[in-house]
Order: structure tokens, then C-alpha cells, then sequence
């Protein structure tokens, strides 16, 4: 083991025992939340909090349902180091602007403090308890990172550089393809070189992330999110056309773009791992399936590999005493499929369903470690609404919203005004129906598939003057009891 990976480990441990000391008096849970292309971290989070906070339809939250969770509040940033996640803004933005807030880029935290009562005796004879939840929000561009701290620059390269030349991809890399055949990676070190190979892979990436095939396995994350490292040194580099064992001769190009690597492993990297992501006792990894399935095969294809690296990078298993504090491992992990209020909830569980067979291979590794994972389909803000519409003699399903501004469907353009009806996507029953070529039929009438993409305003909330404003989801009821209930016994 080199002796950064000592080091790295060591304060891994160090922070792991202040945790453990910490919770010894105050019990916490450090719950962290990602996700891939466009997922909806941001709303997730916000009506994750609305729903602790002001209550909503929770039949199958436990602790809610039996009435023995009082109330929630937000409290005072736990880290001073990290940026507090603007909860006030992004609830203004649902609630009273119907707009969705701005999307994630950089990591923000949140503590809420759970006041509740325990449903054993001895419990309820002590009266109140309480459990402070901190949720740490975070990129999923970061989350796919951390693959790379097993990888050498010549491995990355090589597998990289593989990768760009399959499928949607090639068109998305040509320009890149075409600047990376004149480089000599044995050639002098090149100042210039680097920067618009760095440049063109950037675009590359960019495409690819934008495109209507919302590829999703794009590392290194902070190419995509630069942040004050724009320009730095540290995301001045490039894959180059190397073998995956290769060793770049000093001075040479290789050794260039590799030491640069090697600085954004050792500084961007490890750093995020040591001080975030290591300290997590349960994750949520939002997905945007139905997105994918809209794009294609490849698209797809690429969101499978995605997810198995996401798991990869977990420290997954049940906890022990020691582990607990020493190395800390991530004990239950659920992934969502969202926007399920896109389509008719007779295919929810098809959604559901789809998203197990993505993650089928990682989740078994990770219940074999003593992990829990499980699979859902939700939509954290329902932004439909379930009717019936008139075609000839017939009623068919349709979903009902609000299409923002500038939406269209086919020649119609909303101003974000009109309710619209829309015939949901039909999802194949077989998971493995929907995944193969052509699987995913789209409309139900037989049109373009565009329920997928069709982006709806939030829902407007109407309450009395005394009521709570209480956000309409689609299954938030069974992510709180998976991620929390068994804290709140």
C-alpha cells in the first residue's frame, strides 16, 4: 500500500471516531443524496424536507402513520466548512413560484432535528427522543469520480479513450479523435497541447451529458462542474492513446498529463471521499430512467454502467462497533427512479422494475457485503395528475399538468399556462423487453415518446390560511421508511 493510501485511510479513521463520539451523545444519521443527468437532487431534497417538516399522505412512513413522530426543524449548519443548502429559496420556488429551483453544482448540507416517540415501553416512558439528520448534497458527476482513485492516468486513458469510440459516443468525440491522432504521448511535454486536448475532451463530455442521449458515465466530474478550478492546472489534462500498462518517460507528454491526473485523484478526488462521502450512513441515488429509455440503446447501456459504478464506490455493509469507528461503511442505499408522475401509475412498478434489472449485478455484490438496497419509482413533487380522456367510444388514461413555458409537443408550443392531457409512456410489462432496441413504445396512442422529456411546472398549492403547505409525491412515504425507520423505534 503507497503511503498516501496510509495517510488517506488514517484520517479517514480520525474523522470516523469524532463521529462516533459525537453520535454517542447526539444520535445522527448522515444521510447523502446524488444522482445521474438531470435527476431532481434539488426537489428531492426540498420536498424530502417539506414532508419532515410539514407533513403530507405518509400511510407507509411508520413513525408518521402511528403518530409518533412530533415534528421536525431545521437547525444551524453542522459543518462551517461547507455551504448550507438554501432550503428557503428552493421551497419559495416550488411553493409560491411553481418553478423548479436551480439544479446542483457544488456540495451543500442541511441538518434537521427529529423529535419522536419510541414505540417500545421502556421508550415511551422516557418521553421524547430526538435523531439529527444530515443530508449532504452532492453532484453525481463526484459520485462517478471516485472509480477513479483505483486507477492509474495509463488505465483511465486507456479505458476512456475506448469507450469515446463506441456508439453515440464517437460522434460526440470526433473533434477530439481528430486533435488526439496528431499527439505523440513520448513527445517533449506541451503546454498548449494539453489545454485544447483538455479543451476539445471537455466538449466531448459536454455533448454527450446534453445531448437528447443524456449519457451518464462521464468522469472526471469536475470537467463538467469546474467551479474556482477552472483553468487550474488540475483540469488541464486529457486521455491520451496509451496502452493500460504503459509508463510515460520523464519529460514527456505522458508524464505530464499523468502528473496532472494523479494531482486531481490527490486533491479533488480523495479529499471529497475523506471528508464527505466516507462519513455516509445511508444513500439515495436518483436516476432519470425514463430519459434514458427515451434516448436509446446506448444511452441505456451507458446509465447501467453508470449505476455499477456508483455501487463500486460505495463502502457497503452492515455496520460494526469497530468498523463503525474506523471504517465506516454505508449500510443501506436505495435507488430511485424519478419522475413517476410521467406516467400512468399501472406502470410504476414497471418503472420500478426496469431500474432493478440496471443495478441487478452491483446490488447483489452489495447485499452479499450486509448492505440493504432497494428499488423504488417516486416523484418527490407530483406534478400531474391522473384523468380520463375521450377517444372515440373509448376513455383512455391520460396524466394532466402544466407544461412550462416554451414546451412543445409536436407543432405546439405551451406558454405555460394551459393544462394539457397526455397519454402516458407504455411500459413493457418485462423489464428485459424494455431495455432491448425499440422496447420502450412511448405514447399510448402511438405518437413520439415525449412523455419522458415533457417537462411539467410544479403543482399549485392550495391550503387554508392555517394549513401547512404540503407538497403531493408519488411513494416519498416508503423512502422515508427505508431510509429512516428503523432510526425512529
Amino acid at each position: 500500500m503507497k503511503l498516501s493510501d496510509i495517510t488517506h485511510e488514517a484520517r479517514i479513521a480520525a474523522a470516523s471516531v469524532f463521529d462516533a463520539a459525537a453520535e454517542a451523545l447526539h444520535p445522527t444519521v448522515r444521510l447523502g443524496v446524488t444522482g445521474l443527468s438531470r435527476a431532481g437532487k434539488t426537489v428531492f431534497i426540498t420536498a424530502l424536507v417539506n414532508t419532515l417538516v410539514n407533513g403530507g399522505r405518509l400511510p407507509l412512513f411508520r413513525a408518521y402513520a402511528d403518530g409518533r413522530l412530533i415534528g421536525a426543524r431545521l437547525s444551524p449548519q453542522p459543518d462551517d466548512s461547507v455551504p448550507r443548502f438554501d432550503i428557503e429559496t428552493h421551497m419559495k420556488a416550488l411553493l409560491d413560484e411553481r418553478r423548479w429551483p436551480e439544479s446542483t453544482r457544488r456540495i451543500a448540507e442541511l441538518r434537521l432535528v427529529l423529535e419522536f416517540q419510541s414505540e417500545t415501553f421502556l421508550g415511551r416512558r422516557r418521553g421524547s427522543t430526538f435523531l439529527t439528520l444530515d443530508i449532504v448534497d452532492y453532484p453525481g458527476e463526484w459520485l462517478l469520480d471516485l472509480g477513479l482513485m483505483g486507477k492509474s492516468y495509463a488505465q483511465w486513458s486507456a479505458e476512456t479513450v475506448a469507450m469515446s469510440r463506441k456508439g453515440a459516443r464517437k460522434a460526440f468525440a470526433a473533434a477530439w479523435h481528430t486533435h488526439l491522432a496528431t499527439l505523440d504521448p513520448n513527445a517533449p511535454e506541451n503546454e498548449s497541447a494539453a489545454k485544447t486536448s483538455a479543451d476539445l475532451f471537455t466538449a466531448y463530455l459536454r455533448e454527450a451529458r446534453t445531448s437528447r442521449d443524456t449519457l451518464s458515465a462521464l468522469p472526471p466530474g469536475r470537467f463538467l462542474m469546474p467551479g474556482d478550478l477552472e483553468g487550474s492546472p488540475m483540469l488541464t489534462f486529457a486521455p491520451l492513446d496509451v496502452a493500460a500498462d504503459g509508463i510515460p518517460q520523464p519529460g514527456s507528454l505522458h508524464a505530464m498529463m499523468a502528473r496532472r491526473y494523479d494531482a486531481y485523484v490527490r486533491e479533488i478526488v480523495r479529499p471529497f471521499f475523506r471528508d464527505h462521502f466516507a462519513r455516509l450512513d445511508r444513500q439515495i441515488v436518483l436516476v432519470d430512467v425514463l430519459a434514458a429509455l427515451d434516448a436509446g440503446p446506448d444511452a441505456v447501456a451507458d446509465l447501467e454502467s453508470a449505476l455499477t459504478d456508483v455501487l463500486d464506490a460505495f463502502r457497503h455493509g452492515r455496520n460494526s462497533w469497530l468498523s463503525t469507528l474506523f471504517r465506516p461503511r454505508v449500510e443501506r442505499i436505495l435507488f430511485a427512479a424519478t419522475k413517476a408522475d410521467h406516467l400512468h401509475h399501472s406502470s410504476h412498478d414497471r418503472l420500478e422494475a426496469i431500474l432493478g434489472r440496471l443495478v441487478q449485478r452491483a446490488r447483489e455484490r452489495a447485499q452479499f457485503a450486509g448492505a440493504k438496497v432497494d428499488v423504488l419509482a417516486i416523484s418527490a413533487v407530483r406534478a400531474t395528475r391522473e384523468a380520463l380522456a375521450k377517444q372515440g367510444r373509448h376513455e383512455l388514461p391520460v396524466i394532466a399538468g402544466t407544461p412550462e413555458k416554451g414546451e412543445r409537443s409536436g407543432d405546439q408550443v405551451f406558454t405555460g399556462t394551459e393544462e394539457i392531457g397526455v397519454f402516458p409512456g407504455d411500459l413493457p410489462a418485462d423489464p428485459e423487453v424494455a431495455l432491448s432496441p425499440g422496447g420502450y413504445k412511448g405514447r399510448a396512442d402511438g405518437g413520439e415518446g415525449d412523455v419522458g422529456i415533457l417537462k411539467f411546472r410544479p403543482p399549485k398549492i392550495e391550503n387554508g390560511p392555517w394549513e401547512k403547505k404540503q407538497l403531493p409525491h408519488i411513494r416519498m412515504d416508503r423512502v422515508l421508511e427505508f431510509l429512516l425507520g428503523d432510526k425512529l423505534v
